[in-house]
């Protein structure tokens, strides 16, 4: 099939890279508003060159892969569906919520499938959590815990304009929370603070950021998060039932040291990036992406699964602002 993809920067890259090596790939197009962006991509992976999103949709691709920057999202999104052809989008859907329903709307009564990027979907580790949650074997669940600890901080650009920890960051473990243990957030309280970078501060976000959530069976799941780890990209899981608890991310490259005397785990050099982290998963979910090309497989991460994510991100910002606990119904409605 012939591919095409929207925006050359980092993850556009990698993207290219990835699919190049698909064999379900036979051709890439490949468009960025820098043009040296997208003939740096044709000269690595023999693609052809669009100059427009427009001519990207007109040279006969199967499918579009959307790397573009956040405000193009909506609206490159709605063109691919528009020509009819399957397009997969990394998050979020849109800068706000009122944008990304928007979308949904616009989509929902096409027969065009949208992929949404929320790859640890596609982890192995966290399916295996998901298939032990769904079988039963960990019986009734108490506790989740859900981490996400980056290394270092993002560019102050990058701050600026993202958001907020809640809705940049912390989305990744709402996803995965939803989609582990199958259950929906009913109410969050979230507390944050700024141990290091002004520029955060300065732009009313919080660099270490904790919250509780409660799902609509009672379960309780923990999410930290924060900008500053030293040891490395640190993204791990517990889950907890009244028979067994299983863990994501417990193995050798995992950013932590013990101090237990004897003990050596874990031993591997720690995570240092979330592609590093996440490099099989990337590779899963753009290969998941040319079956929902091929008609074979339904998107696995629908537009209405990145909003729900989205309204649990939006709950815990107004409860770190206001201090309270807040219901995710409140938010939708807003």
């Amino acid at each position: 099939m012939r591919i095409g993809i929207l925006g050359l920067g980092r993850i556009g890259a990698f993207h290219a890279e990835t699919l190049s090596g698909l064999g379900a790939v036979e051709s890439l197009v490949v468009s960025d508003p820098f043009t040296d962006a997208a003939k740096a991509a044709a000269e690595r992976f023999g693609a052809e060159v669009a100059d427009s999103p427009e001519a990207l949709l007109a040279a006969g691709v199967d499918g579009v892969v959307v790397a573009a920057a956040t405000d193009a999202h909506p609206a490159l999104i709605l063109a691919c569906a528009e020509a009819g052809v399957p397009v997969f989008c990394e998050k979020p859907v849109a800068r706000t919520m009122a944008e990304g329903v928007a979308v949904l709307k616009a989509v929902e009564g096409r027969d065009v499938p949208v992929q949404i990027g929320f790859n640890r979907r596609f982890d192995a580790g966290f399916a295996a959590a998901r298939a032990a949650v769904r079988s039963g074997e960990l019986g009734t669940l108490h506790t989740v815990r859900s981490t996400t600890l980056d290394p270092a901080p993002p560019p102050a650009a990058y701050v600026a304009a993202s958001g907020g920890i809640f809705r940049d960051c912390s989305v990744h473990d709402f996803d995965i929370i939803r989609w582990v243990t199958g259950r929906e957030v009913t109410e969050v309280y979230a507390a944050g603070g700024n141990r290091g970078a002004d520029y955060i501060r300065e732009a009313g976000d919080a660099d270490t950021t904790g919250a509780v959530l409660t799902l609509d069976d009672g379960t309780l799941a923990v999410v930290s998060n924060s900008r500053h780890n030293g040891r490395g990209h640190d993204v791990r899981m517990e889950i907890h039932g009244f028979a067994d608890s299983v863990a994501v991310g417990l193995e050798d490259k995992l950013p932590l040291r013990s101090v237990e005397p004897g003990t050596t785990f874990p031993s591997g050099t720690p995570h240092d990036f979330f592609m590093d982290r996440f490099a099989a998963a990337y590779r899963a979910e753009l290969a998941a992406f040319t079956e929902v090309v091929a008609g074979v497989l339904p998107s696995p991460c629908t537009v209405a699964d990145a909003l729900e994510a989205g309204w649990i991100a939006e709950a815990c910002t107004l409860s770190l602002r206001e201090h309270r606990p807040v219901t995710v119904e409140e938010v939708r409605h807003t």
